[in-house]
């Protein structure tokens, strides 16, 4: 791997807001070009887990929500937050027996994405869970959901007419579609 020198240097970083989810920063740089400037960091306190459950026919479930930062109803693969100190693999486990019910024997991580990495050091990890059982879902008190089951190609056809607009939920479908040759 090439490593490269960091041609930013910070003068002074200073906490804005902080909550059990996200400490956000202010921070005085001195920018690439060697002039003084500012940079705001959205610094999060978990780390994202997404899982894409595919059964034998290929078929997936989303999960409709509200939300609350876009202020629209968004289609997305089951995901949500785990602490820094748990297994990644253990919070998505959590995440889609949460969300779905669903509990799986399979599971293959398929990489890391950060999410938006202008802003933000979140880093979002993508799972497919496969050999799948079936239960009752127990969302969190912030969460309606509503699950739709849709065909991995109608997954792809979402993404790809941006009904799905999520980023891991993006980067996983396409994934796991490329992994199964769709």
């Amino acid at each position: 791997m090439t490593t490269f020198d960091n041609p930013w240097k910070t003068i002074s970083s200073r906490e804005v807001y902080d909550n059990p989810w996200v400490n956000i920063r202010h921070e005085e740089v001195i920018k690439p070009n060697g002039e003084a400037g500012i940079y705001g960091v959205a610094h999060f306190k978990n780390r994202a887990a997404a899982v894409l459950p595919l059964d034998e026919e290929n078929n997936t479930w989303l999960v409709g929500q509200y939300r609350y930062t876009l202020n629209e109803y968004t289609w997305e693969i089951p995901m949500g937050g785990g602490s820094f100190e748990v297994d990644i693999l253990e919070s998505a486990r959590r995440e889609l027996k949460e969300e779905t019910g669903i509990e799986a024997e399979k599971w293959t991580e398929l990489g890391k994405l950060h999410t938006s990495n202008s802003v933000t050091d979140e880093v979002g990890f993508m799972f497919l869970a496969e050999g799948l059982t079936y239960g009752e879902a127990e969302p969190d008190d912030t969460e309606i959901l509503v699950l739709k089951k849709v065909s991995l190609v109608e997954a792809i056809r979402m993404v790809m007419d941006s009904e799905i607009t999520d980023s891991l939920s993006i980067a996983t479908i396409l994934k796991v579609a490329r992994l199964k040759g769709i």
